[in-house]
């Protein structure tokens, strides 16, 4: 069963996001490639969630890589992929980060959306990640079958999170098929956990982090339990613009993997660059669990996770990596 549920922000006092753009606020996708920036760049928009999985973006966009090709990024903030892909059909983005159940979605229904770079992995330890389903201390949750019959909260309905889920639910022996999945903004999981709206949520980094601090209890780490090569998300933008634009395409490419790459190498300087788009305090960045950010797209776990979304109902077809991945 899936269903929306809608919070009170003001009402559950929860956590507030800071300012994320990286730049001023932007018009149509069209109006931003028209424009120019300083020193002549050309100016691309960007949608993003406000999560650790960015950062390498944050962190690219503050080293100069993306001005190194020509770019000048406009970050813009959204709550989740399935918001974000519409904002590519309209073009109210150049480009955009998604999970990649998301990107599936669309394409199944017709959207012709592309990959064009990794967006981040899972770190492979089951014991140790940025995404989890947590659960109040003395919860009778104990195991993933035991979310069967409850109230889970994801970020957006027919996405990874939701996803992951039923499959770990599934190879635990509890049926999927009763989960009550609602949809709860990640800022927003923690308070409603804490006060009983819903049995167990599902939360990444940052606000896993502060979840954990308040007391909640992980019963999975859904991503590494789904497969521990997962690559959660990617960056991508229509099939029609690689084509029309592949010059550009392929500068936002380069600059982005450099990014992947350098985030990688510098976990410090990823947890100092959060605290630039979110409200988190550096104490609680510094006990944030670092994803891993590599180029490379594991197209193994990927067919099994398009797989898990046809199963689940997320798409009607079988997924085609050949058009969705680079």
């Amino acid at each position: 069963m899936k269903n929306k549920l809608t919070l009170a922000v003001a009402a559950l006092g929860i956590l507030a996001l800071g300012a994320c753009g990286s730049g001023s606020p932007s018009g149509t996708a069209a109006d931003s490639a028209a424009a120019s920036g300083p020193g002549g760049l050309e100016k691309i928009t960007v949608g993003v969630i406000p999560i650790v999985d960015t950062a390498p973006i944050f962190l690219g966009d503050s080293k100069g890589f993306f001005e190194a090709e020509g770019l000048d990024l406009d970050i813009q903030t959204a709550t989740g992929g399935s918001a974000i892909v519409p904002g590519i059909q309209s073009g109210s983005y150049d480009f955009a980060f998604s999970n990649l159940v998301s990107l599936m979605v669309a394409n199944d229904k017709g959207l012709s959306m592309k990959v064009v770079a990794n967006g981040v992995t899972t770190t492979g330890n089951a014991d140790k990640d940025f995404g989890a389903v947590v659960v109040p201390k003395d919860s009778p949750i104990k195991s993933p079958k035991d979310l069967a019959g409850k109230k889970v909260s994801v970020n957006n309905l027919s996405n990874i999170g939701d996803i992951t889920v039923s499959q770990i639910v599934k190879d635990d022996g509890g049926d999927p098929n009763t989960v009550d999945f609602v949809e709860v903004p990640f800022p927003e999981a923690p308070a409603a956990l804490e006060n009983g709206i819903v049995d167990a949520a599902w939360i990444l980094d940052p606000f896993l982090a502060t979840s954990l601090e308040d007391g909640s209890r992980v019963v999975s780490h859904n991503f590494v339990d789904f497969d521990p090569e997962l690559d959660i998300a990617g960056y991508f933008t229509s099939a029609e613009k690689v084509a029309a634009e592949p010059e550009l395409t392929a500068k936002f490419q380069r600059a982005m993997n450099k990014s992947l790459e350098y985030a990688q190498e510098n976990p410090q300087e990823v947890r100092d660059i959060v605290g630039t788009y979110t409200k988190i305090d550096e104490e609680t960045r510094g006990k944030l669990v670092m994803p891993r950010y590599r180029v490379d797209i594991n197209t193994e776990a990927a067919q099994k996770l398009g797989d898990a979304a046809q199963e689940f109902g997320a798409i009607d077809k079988p997924v085609d990596l050949q058009v969705l991945l680079p």
